[in-house]
């Protein structure tokens, strides 16, 4: 991938890893029109990239993002049209469980509003501990968004998302953790260190084609009501990885007791419908 510079993004790009960090800490990492636009844009472009595995996000300073900027009021209050933000070149649009990468969002701080739902979109969250996160909406007198009253409950059952959108309460990583928001809570420090290691484990040791196939299989069967059909789905997905060189050369590679030389690529091995 070629670099690109970007005015509120950082991206660095090392062993199949892409990090990106979301730069504007003097802001606290808010989501303005122009990060919107470039978050976008720059997952775009690293998912359309085979060589990269994972993709890891974070935020510099103290914060991970707190939410849509407002220092020039409420978003379509000096002009701008609330349109933008429904455009498909904007981070509100973006559907992240239709890409074939795992994102994993390293949470260092502060993420509230915006700035959690949309890390709820993605595949695995490592949070510092003492972070304060929230789904603030209702302490602002709008409807909480990012898709989170759909997804929320099934994260983490229906009666403790009620809790934490009714109150709109702040709370830890720690606690989001126990509840498993997240899937681990560690010292600020720690917290990209261990984001990248899980993205390196992926990098590594998994298969590009199956990786990808199961991550656009588990979002997708999160919507289906039909557990036979579901089954059957899977089944049908189990057969063709088998048929697929990369089953025979993790096979092989696990009883030679090598590393593993995959060969299929998840942009253009996977099944048409799921590309």
């Amino acid at each position: 991938m070629g670099a690109t510079e970007y005015e509120t993004l950082l991206v660095d790009v090392a062993d199949r890893v892409a990090t990106l960090t979301l730069n504007r800490p003097e802001r606290l990492n808010a989501f303005n029109r122009v990060m919107s636009r470039e978050f976008a844009q720059a997952v775009r472009a690293l998912e359309a990239d085979d060589e990269i595995r994972a993709i890891v996000v974070t935020g510099a300073g103290r914060a991970f993002c707190a939410g849509v900027d407002v220092e020039k009021g409420l978003p379509g209050s000096d002009g701008e049209q609330p349109e933008h933000w429904r455009s498909q070149d904007t981070a509100a649009t973006l559907q992240p469980w239709r890409l074939r990468t795992p994102i994993i969002a390293a949470i260092n701080g502060a993420a509230v509003g915006l700035g959690l739902t949309y890390p709820m979109l993605w595949d695995i969250r490592v949070a510092a501990e003492d972070a304060k996160l929230g789904f603030v909406f209702n302490r602002r007198g709008f409807l909480p968004e990012g898709n989170s009253l759909w997804l929320l409950g099934r994260l983490v059952g229906a009666s403790t998302a009620l809790e934490l959108l009714l109150t709109a309460r702040t709370f830890s990583g720690r606690e989001a953790a126990e509840m498993h928001l997240v899937s681990r809570a560690v010292p600020t420090e720690e917290v990209l260190p261990a984001a990248l290691e899980i993205a390196r484990d992926i990098a590594v040791n998994t298969a590009p084609l199956s990786t990808a196939l199961t991550k656009r299989l588990f979002w997708s069967q999160l919507e289906s009501s039909d557990r036979l059909a579901s089954r059957a789905e899977e089944l049908d997905f189990v057969r063709w990885t088998m048929e697929q060189p990369d089953f025979r050369e993790g096979m092989t590679a696990f009883l030679e007791k090598r590393p593993p030389r995959w060969t299929c690529t998840s942009a253009d091995d996977l099944p048409a419908g799921l590309r």
